[in-house]
C-alpha cells in the first residue's frame, strides 16, 4: 500500500527504468510518477507534498544537471541523480549545487531507497521552515509601526531607557511597545525573539548592549 502523504518523481528517457523505479518504489510504499523527459516533468501539475526527484542525466531535451540548475531559483524537490554514463565532474558539480546523492547504473536498490528517504525527509524539513517563517512573517505585519521601529532597539540589546530616547518616547510608552512585540511575536523571551529576528533579517547589533532590563 503507498501513502499519500509524500510521491517521487521519477524523469528519466528509458520507459523500461521508469517502469522499474516505479515498481521498487510502490513495493516500499511509495507513490510514484514518472515522466520521460525535462520538459515534461516541468510542464506537469504536480502534487504539494513532501518528495523526491529522481533524475536522470541524459534526457532527450535537455540535460538533467541543466534541468537542476534552472529550477534551482525556486522550491523544488531534493534530487537524485542516476546515470548510466557518471564521472567525478558531473557528480561533484551535482552534489555541490545539492543534489543528495549522484547513482550510477547499475545502482543498488537499497542505495536508491536510502536516498529517496533522505531526500523526502530534507524535504519535509525544508517544508516546515518555509512554513514557519512565512508565519512569523505574517505576524511581523501585524505589528504597528511602532512596534516595527522597537523591535530592533531591542533586540539589539538597548536598555528601555536608550531605546524610548532614540525614539524620543516615554520609557513608560516603550515597555507597552515592547510587551506588545513580544506578545505579537509569539515570544517567549527575549532569547527568544532575537532569533525570531535573526530569521527574518532585521538586523541586530550586538555591540550596543549595554546591560539588561
Amino acid at each position: 500500500m503507498t501513502t499519500d502523504d509524500q510521491v517521487v518523481f521519477i524523469v528519466d528517457d528509458d520507459e523500461r527504468i521508469r517502469e522499474a523505479l516505479g515498481e521498487l518504489l510502490e513495493t516500499h510504499g511509495m507513490r510514484a510518477i514518472a515522466f520521460g523527459s525535462a520538459g515534461d516533468y516541468v510542464d506537469a501539475e504536480k502534487p504539494d507534498l513532501p518528495a523526491c526527484l529522481i533524475l536522470d542525466v541524459e534526457l532527450p531535451d535537455i540535460n538533467g544537471l541543466e534541468l537542476q540548475r534552472q529550477i534551482a531559483v525556486g522550491d523544488h524537490p531534493p534530487i537524485v541523480f542516476i546515470t548510466g554514463h557518471g564521472d567525478i565532474p558531473s557528480s561533484v558539480r551535482a552534489i555541490k549545487h545539492g543534489a543528495v546523492d549522484f547513482l550510477t547504473k547499475p545502482f543498488s536498490n537499497a542505495d536508491l531507497i536510502a536516498a529517496v528517504h533522505t531526500a523526502i525527509y530534507e524535504d519535509r524539513k525544508k517544508r516546515s521552515e518555509r512554513a514557519e517563517l512565512s508565519l512569523l512573517r505574517q505576524r511581523y505585519l501585524e505589528l504597528t509601526p511602532r512596534e516595527r521601529d522597537v523591535l530592533p532597539l531591542v533586540v539589539s540589546g538597548l536598555l528601555n531607557k536608550q531605546a524610548a530616547s532614540e525614539l524620543g518616547i516615554s520609557e513608560v510608552t516603550l515597555q507597552i511597545h515592547r510587551r506588545n512585540v513580544m506578545q505579537k511575536m509569539a515570544a517567549a523571551s527575549l532569547a527568544d525573539l532575537v532569533r525570531i529576528a535573526e530569521r527574518l533579517g532585521i538586523p541586530i547589533t550586538h555591540s550596543r548592549r549595554v546591560g539588561g532590563n
